[in-house]
């Protein structure tokens, strides 16, 4: 089915429309946060997606007033160019430092220059698809499979490193956005319709759209504590003990709650008060309770906050 008298299919059509709109969302937050690089990488990976899916989906077309040859061109370029892309925000995006030749050097050799050779400048020359689809892919084909290979051991090296115990979910769903950027080189070189093209290569870009709001979550949560420590540790020492009386901490709950704003884990928590980390945590719990406070986060605020009662007895 396609939409608008145009050769762009439905499915082709609802993955523009939903990356325009995380494309707009993206780049207004970007505004105010223009120093996050992972963001403007992000961008740029969408913005390159819009286009691959535009340019593939409406040409060739002979009702558009734009000769068949630079159609053409102008749809196998975006191809190379978002497959040339992946490599680069793979590297930057995730750290994967040994892809960082392959991102400078190996993509503007083996990908684009048998673009610009094959599909530029023999293309505009004898005008025979065929003839350069035959030659001009073997190259790129090889090239993106190697690189596949590169990205996925640089995937698992880097997992084995990470201390972080949900790495094997992280680890499969950065294999299941790698693995579609292999599709752009192979639909490049056989054939197929664009409801499964669009299928296998926006996969990628979903797979890849969740890790990075995943990352992002993840950041903007180790940046609240980061902020809340630091007020924590400013807050005057009247107001942490006026807080203490208030919701009616034990004497060891008290211990518990000053180590806890120094940013000690439970586990470092029992180890200074000689008791275990399960005793910990039921303290901690008790404080929960009190505070009516659902984490730890929440208990952190709740005793740096400023009642009004503190007020007048620091300040009258």
């Amino acid at each position: 089915m396609l939409v608008f008298g145009t050769q762009i299919h439905i499915v082709t059509f609802i993955f523009i429309v939903l990356e325009f709109m995380m494309l707009s969302f993206q780049f207004f937050y970007y505004l105010f946060r223009p120093e996050d690089k992972n963001r403007l990488w992000y961008l740029i990976l969408l913005v390159l997606m819009l286009i691959y899916n535009i340019t593939g989906g409406l040409f060739p077309d002979p009702k558009i007033n734009i000769s068949i040859a630079l159609q053409t061109m102008i749809a196998y370029g975006s191809g190379f160019v978002m497959a040339s892309y992946f490599p680069f925000y793979f590297y930057k995006a995730f750290d994967l430092r040994s892809l960082r030749w392959h991102a400078y050097y190996g993509v503007p050799l083996f990908l684009m220059l048998p673009y610009v050779v094959f599909f530029v400048i023999d293309y505009a020359i004898h005008g025979n698809l065929e003839t350069d689809l035959k030659y001009g892919m073997i190259t790129p084909f090889i090239y993106a499979l190697v690189l596949l290979w590169v990205m996925f051991r640089a995937i698992r090296k880097q997992q084995q490193e990470s201390r972080n115990h949900k790495k094997y979910v992280e680890e499969f769903a950065m294999y299941l956005a790698v693995s579609p950027w292999a599709a752009l080189a192979f639909f490049g070189f056989v054939e197929e319709s664009q409801l499964i093209e669009v299928l296998c290569t926006n996969t990628g870009i979903i797979a890849i759209s969740s890790l990075f709001i995943l990352k992002s979550i993840k950041k903007a949560r180790h940046e609240y504590r980061r902020i809340l420590k630091l007020n924590i540790e400013g807050t005057p020492p009247e107001i942490l003990q006026e807080n203490f009386v208030r919701y009616k901490f034990t004497k060891t709950e008290i211990e518990v709650a000053q180590f806890m704003v120094k940013g000690l884990t439970n586990k470092q928590i029992g180890e200074l008060l000689f008791i275990s980390e399960e005793t910990v945590k039921k303290h901690i719990y008790n404080m929960f309770r009190k505070t009516n406070s659902k984490n730890r986060q929440t208990l952190l605020y709740k005793m740096q906050t400023l009642h009004f009662n503190i007020f007048l007895a620091l300040f009258l």
